[in-house]
């Protein structure tokens, strides 16, 4: 699965995401999770048809009914239910996975994936019980032995619980969810101060969170993670992750039967 988001950039540009859709097309990948604007108003709809030729399964990640009524009738094939608890670029309407997941599985015809707030095996049953066919996880990746960040970052995210995030953006119309920290805090200012998104998408590059990620400083960058990060007490390997969300929610669910 590839990884396209289609947001405001310093760096990137329309050409860029008009040239990731043809690799992706040209090389069959299995599949696409886009995130922001839906390709077909961002490139223009023959990039959702050739990924759909070359057999690439679409979804688009969405926090309301209405974005996901609409990849559906572009021809996706699901949709991440996003709710509000995600890190990264939540949608403003506020909505969380709670009520976002079975109001799509209810309404669509096509996949409902939920994200945000899933961390473990509790958390992964309450989404199958809600009607989503699969869940997807980010920050409680990168708290894993193989995620390629400093641990410094990991220890940050053990520590911390789920009142350790915060909006900003809002004024932008474009609200992202970090980790507090002292960058979180200057952005903020600038934000309450009045300044746009010329003088705060500087503060929110990449690059900052790039660089941080590999000098260990846990107030350098921006770090787009979930309130999931407060179910986050450990830093295990994938295949222990994996294997105990499995059981672990295969538990919730042997116990949500024996009530009925």
């Amino acid at each position: 699965m590839v990884g396209v988001t289609i947001l405001p950039s310093i760096a990137v540009t329309d050409e860029h995401y008009k040239m990731y859709l043809r690799v992706c097309a040209q090389e069959a990948v299995p599949g696409i999770e886009v995130s922001g604007a839906p390709i077909d108003r961002a490139c223009g709809m023959e990039y959702v048809t050739s990924l759909k030729d070359a057999g690439v399964r679409l979804f688009h990640k969405v926090g309301a009914l209405r974005h996901a009524k609409h990849a559906q009738k572009v021809g996706y094939d699901g949709v991440y239910a996003a709710g509000i608890e995600e890190g990264g670029h939540p949608l403003d309407d506020d909505v969380s996975t709670m009520i976002l997941t079975p109001k799509l599985s209810r309404e669509l015809d096509i996949a409902v994936v939920t994200t945000g707030g899933i961390a473990n095996g509790q958390t992964m049953a309450a989404a199958f019980t809600l009607g989503a066919e699969g869940v997807m996880m980010a920050s409680r990746f990168m708290a894993t032995r193989e995620c390629q960040i400093h641990m410094n970052i990991k220890t940050a995210l053990v520590s911390a619980q789920e009142t350790d995030t915060q909006l900003i953006g809002k004024s932008l119309h474009l609200q992202c969810r970090g980790l507090k920290n002292d960058l979180v805090a200057k952005i903020s200012e600038v934000e309450e101060a009045g300044g746009g998104l010329d003088k705060m998408l500087p503060l929110m590059s990449g690059q900052r969170a790039k660089a941080a990620y590999v000098s260990g400083d846990a107030n350098a960058g921006l770090f787009t993670v979930g309130q999931s990060i407060g179910l986050i007490d450990s830093v295990p390997t994938m295949s222990d992750l994996l294997s105990g969300m499995v059981n672990d929610a295969k538990l919730q669910l042997d116990k949500v039967r024996s009530v009925f």
